[in-house]
C-alpha cells in the first residue's frame, strides 16, 4: 500500500513539473515567465505566498504586495539560515529551491498549514531546475530581439530573422510537450540546415562508456553510409566536430579542402566548407552541432555563427531538460527495489537531522556479504531478485516512519529519525543481520547471503547527512574487518583504524615492490611413522618498521585489493623452487617432498591461472605431482562454472588437489564428488578436542572414513598434543600436521630439519 501510495505521488509529480513547463514556456517573455512560475508554484503546492528573488531582488511574488516582502529575511531562507517567516501576525513554514545560470536566485514557498514534505521539496526543486532552463531560454531569445532592434540586418534581412525566432520557438514548445529526445534533434538539426541554407547538418554526442568515442545521434544530408561510419569514432578522428568537442569552442572552415584539418575522405566527398560548435550538458561539453556545405564555399560570417550557437544551445536546453526529468524519474524510489534512492535518502536525512524533536536521527548503513558470488554464479537475473527480496525483508524489520533506501549495488540504507541515542538503533541492526542469516529461495534454489551492518547517531544541529553517512561507512567497514555477517556501532576511533587500514594498502603495496615477504615451511607428517612427506608453505610479511606481520593481518587486504596475485604467484614460484631444490638432495630411493600452496578466490578467478601454475613447474623442474594446490571449502561452495573448468585445467597438468579446513562450509558432501580433489584436510577445530570429547572424536572419525570411500587422502590439521596424534592414528588418518611435529620453519631451518647436519648441495634461499 505504502509502495502504490509513493507511485501515485511520484506519477503526479512528474504531471506537475510537465504542467509547469508548458505554463512557465508559453509566456513571451522573462517577466510573464517569472510571475507565471511563481503561480503556478503556489498552486501546485498549496502555498499561502511565493517569492522569487533573481539577483538580490524581488522578481515576482504572489500572495502579498510586493512592498511588503521582506527582502532581508528572503535572502536568510534562501541562504539556509532560517526555515520560518514572521510577517504581521502571520507565520509561515518555508520551503527554497536555488537557481543558478546568469541570474541566480531562489523560489521561496510559505505555508501557514503543515510543514513541506520532503516530496514537496523535491518537486520545487524540480520547479526551480524547468523555471533555470527556461528562463535561460527566454534570455537567448530576448538577446537575439535587442541585436534586431539595433541591426536590422543580422543575417540577410528581417524575414529571416523572424524565421530564426519561429524555428526557436517551435522547438521550445516542442521541448515543453515533452517530445522523445531523438525526435528533439532531429527537428533541430533539420530546421539548423533550412535556415541556415546547407546541405547538411548534424549532431555528434560522446558516448557515454568511452568518452574518447563519438556516435552520430541526428543528421540531415547526411548519406546512410556515413551515418553508419559516423558510430563510434575517435573523437580526434572527427575533424571539425572533433576540434570543437576538444577545445570547447566555435571550429569554422571556409575553404575546407585546402584547410590543414581536411580529412581526405571528407574532402573526396566534395565538402566545400564546415562549421562545428561544442554543446553542453550543464556546463560540460557532451557534443557538436555541425554544418556543411557541399555546393560552394561559404563564409561563415557572425550572423551564421551566431545561427548555429542558438541552435546548439537548444539542443543543450533539450539534452539538460531530459536529464532533469530522468533525475526526477529517479528522484523518489528505486526502480528494482522499490525503496527511496539515494537523493531522497540523504534529502530525508538533512531534514531529519534539522526538526527531530527527540535530539537526533540515526542512520544505519547494510553492505550485502556475498552478493558478487552470487551474481557471477547465478547472473545478473538472479542477482536482481536476490536484491528485491533483500529489500522486503529490511522493510519487515523497519517502523512506519522509518526510511529504507537503495544506495546503489548491493548497498542499502536505513533512517531512524526522531530517535534519542544510538542505543535506538541497535535492535533494528540486529534484526536486520538476523533476518539475512535465513536462505532465500532464487528458482527453487537455496541461497546464503549475509550482511555487515554500520550503525551511527548523529543530534541535531551537530551533524549533517554526509557526515553521518560517512561514520555508518566507517562502522560498516569495521564490522566487514571483524568478520562479517554483524553490525558495528560507530566509535570515534574507527577513523583512526580506517587510516590505519589505508596506510597497510600502502605498506602492501610497496611490500610488493620491494619483496618484503618470506616462506615459512610446516612439514606434513605420517602419522604411522613419523616420516615427512611434505611440506606447507606459508607466507610471511617482514615489514621494515613494524616486524612479521601474521597472515590475518594482510591476506584479505591483499585479496581486496587484488595484491593476493603478484604475492600468490610468488609464493607458487618460490615453493616449487624450494622444493625442487630439496628433493634434488633427498636420496634416490626415498618418495619426493610435495609442496601445499594456498590459492585464493581473486587468484582462482584469473583465466590465465592453469598457465601460470604450468610456468612454475617448468622453472623449477619440480614433477607435477609433488605440486599440490590447496582451496578453501567455501570457495569452492560459492564457485563459478569458470572455476570447475580452471581447476579440470589444472588436474589436467598432473597437479594434485585439497580442500582445506574441510567440514566448515555449507556443502561438503555435495562437492566433494564434483570436483577433481585429491585431498581432504580436516580443520583444526575439529582436531581440537578428539583426545577429549568423544563425540568430537566420532565426527572426526567420520571425515576420516568419509575421505577413504571416496579415495582420497586425509590431512589433520592443527595436532599439537600426542593424545591427538594417538587418536587420529588409531582412526587411520593418514597425514598430520600442526606444532606438535613442527611450527612453520624458514627454509633455513627446515632445510636442517631434513637434511641435518648434511653440507654441499642446493642450499634453501
Amino acid at each position: 500500500m505504502g509502495i502504490a501510495v509513493a507511485d501515485c505521488n511520484h506519477v503526479l509529480a512528474t504531471e506537475q513539473l510537465t504542467e509547469f513547463l508548458t505554463v512557465v514556456a508559453d509566456r513571451p517573455d522573462e517577466a510573464a515567465a517569472q510571475h507565471a512560475a511563481v503561480e503556478c508554484a503556489v498552486r501546485a503546492l498549496g502555498a499561502d505566498l511565493a517569492v522569487l528573488m533573481v539577483d538580490g531582488g524581488v522578481a515576482a511574488v504572489v500572495g502579498l504586495p510586493a512592498d511588503a516582502v521582506p527582502a532581508y529575511a528572503i535572502g536568510e531562507i534562501a541562504a539556509g539560515r532560517r526555515v520560518t517567516l514572521e510577517i504581521g501576525d502571520d507565520s509561515y513554514t518555508v520551503a527554497h529551491a536555488p537557481i543558478s545560470g546568469l541570474s541566480p536566485g531562489a523560489l521561496v514557498l510559505g505555508r501557514r498549514a503543515a510543514a513541506f514534505t520532503i516530496e514537496e521539496i523535491c518537486l520545487l526543486r524540480g520547479m526551480a531546475q524547468v523555471l533555470e532552463l527556461s528562463l535561460q531560454a527566454l534570455q537567448l531569445v530576448e538577446a537575439e530581439r535587442r541585436q534586431a532592434a539595433e541591426n536590422g540586418r543580422l543575417i540577410d534581412s528581417l524575414q529571416r530573422r523572424q524565421r530564426l525566432f519561429d524555428e526557436l520557438s517551435t522547438v521550445q514548445r516542442a521541448i515543453a510537450r515533452r517530445e522523445p529526445l531523438p525526435r528533439l534533434l532531429e527537428m533541430i538539426t533539420e530546421s539548423a540546415a533550412e535556415l541556415m541554407d546547407v546541405e547538411m547538418a548534424g549532431l555528434t554526442v560522446l558516448d557515454a562508456d568511452d568518452q574518447s568515442k563519438t556516435s552520430l545521434v541526428a543528421s540531415h544530408g547526411v548519406p546512410e553510409d556515413g551515418v553508419i561510419r559516423m558510430q563510434r569514432v575517435p573523437v580526434a578522428a572527427l575533424g571539425a566536430a572533433g576540434l570543437a568537442i576538444m577545445g570547447d569552442e566555435l571550429i569554422a572552415v571556409d575553404d575546407y579542402a585546402n584547410s590543414p584539418i581536411a580529412v581526405p575522405e571528407i574532402v573526396r566527398a566534395q565538402l566545400k566548407s564546415v562549421m562545428a560548435l561544442p554543446v553542453h550538458e550543464n556546463g560540460v561539453v557532451v557534443g557538436a552541432m555541425f554544418v556543411g556545405s557541399y555546393t560552394r564555399i561559404r563564409e561563415w560570417d557572425k550572423a551564421s555563427q551566431d545561427i548555429l550557437k542558438a541552435f546548439a544551445e537548444h539542443v543543450s536546453l533539450a539534452i539538460t531538460d531530459a536529464r532533469t526529468l530522468r533525475e526526477m524519474n529517479a528522484a523518489f524510489h528505486d526502480a528494482l527495489t522499490g525503496m527511496a534512492s539515494r537523493s531522497l535518502f540523504m534529502t530525508r536525512t538533512e531534514n531529519a537531522l534539522v526538526t527531530s524533536r527527540a535530539g537526533g536521527a540515526a542512520a544505519l548503513l547494510i553492505d550485502l556479504d556475498r552478493f558478487k558470488v552470487i551474481n557471477d554464479s547465478l547472473g545478473p537475473n538472479a542477482g536482481d531478485r536476490l536484491l528485491a527480496a533483500v529489500a522486503d525483508r529490511i522493510r519487515e524489520c523497519l517502523r512506519t516512519d522509518d526510511t529504507a533506501a537503495r544506495l546503489g549495488g548491493d548497498e542499502f540504507a536505513v533512517l531512524l529519525p526522531d530517535v534519542t541515542g544510538v542505543e535506538a538503533a541497535v535492535p533494528v541492526a540486529r534484526r536486520i543481520v538476523a533476518a539475512m542469516r535465513d536462505p532465500f529461495d532464487l528458482d527453487g534454489r537455496e541461497t546464503f547471503v549475509t550482511c555487515s551492518v554500520g550503525v551511527a547517531y548523529g543530534m541535531t544541529g551537530e551533524q549533517d547527512a554526509q557526515e553521518l553517512l560517512v561514520r555508518a561507512d566507517l562502522a560498516m567497514f569495521e564490522a566487514k574487518k571483524q568478520g562479517k555477517d554483524q553490525y558495528t556501532v560507530f566509535d570515534p576511533e574507527m577513523r583512526a583504524s580506517f587510516q590505519k587500514h589505508l596506510e597497510m594498502e600502502a605498506d602492501l603495496r610497496r611490500a610488493v615492490l620491494r619483496h618484503e615477504f618470506q616462506l615459512r615451511f610446516q612439514p606434513i607428517v605420517r602419522l604411522r611413522t613419523g616420516e615427512i612427506s611434505g611440506l606447507e608453505a606459508l607466507v610471511r610479511w617482514l615489514h621494515p618498521e613494524r616486524g612479521m606481520i601474521p597472515p590475518l593481518d594482510f591476506i584479505p587486504l591483499a585479496e581486496e585489493t587484488g595484491m593476493i596475485v603478484p604475492i600468490g604467484e610468488w609464493v607458487l614460484r618460490e615453493a616449487c623452487r624450494q622444493a625442487s631444490g630439496w628433493n634434488a638432495r633427498r636420496p634416490a630411493d626415498t618418495a619426493p617432498l610435495t609442496v601445499s600452496v594456498n590459492l585464493s578466490a581473486v587468484q582462482l578467478e584469473r583465466a590465465d591461472l592453469p598457465d601460470v601454475v604450468q610456468s612454475a613447474l617448468d622453472e623449477s623442474g619440480l614433477p607435477p605431482h609433488c605440486l599440490v594446490i590447496e582451496l578453501t571449502e567455501s570457495l569452492i561452495v560459492d564457485h563459478r562454472p569458470e572455476t570447475l573448468n580452471r581447476l579440470h585445467a589444472i588436474k589436467a597438468l598432473g597437479v594434485r588437489l585439497a580442500i582445506d579446513d574441510f567440514g566448515t562450509g555449507y556443502s561438503s558432501l555435495a562437492y566433494l564428488r564434483r570436483f577433481p580433489v585429491d585431498i581432504i584436510k580436516i580443520d583444526k577445530s575439529f582436531v581440537d578436542d578428539v583426545g577429549d570429547v568423544p563425540a568430537a572424536a566420532a565426527l572426526t572419525h567420520g571425515i576420516i572414513q568419509l575421505g577413504q570411500a571416496l579415495q582420497l587422502s586425509t590431512i589433520a590439521e592443527g595436532i599439537e598434543d600426542a593424545e591427538q596424534l594417538s587418536e587420529l592414528t588409531d582412526g587411520n588418518c593418514e597425514l598430520g600436521q600442526g606444532y606438535f611435529f613442527a611450527e612453520p620453519l624458514t627454509a633455513d631451518a627446515m632445510q636442517d630439519l631434513l637434511f641435518g647436519g648434511q653440507q654441499g648441495g642446493q642450499q634453501g634461499g
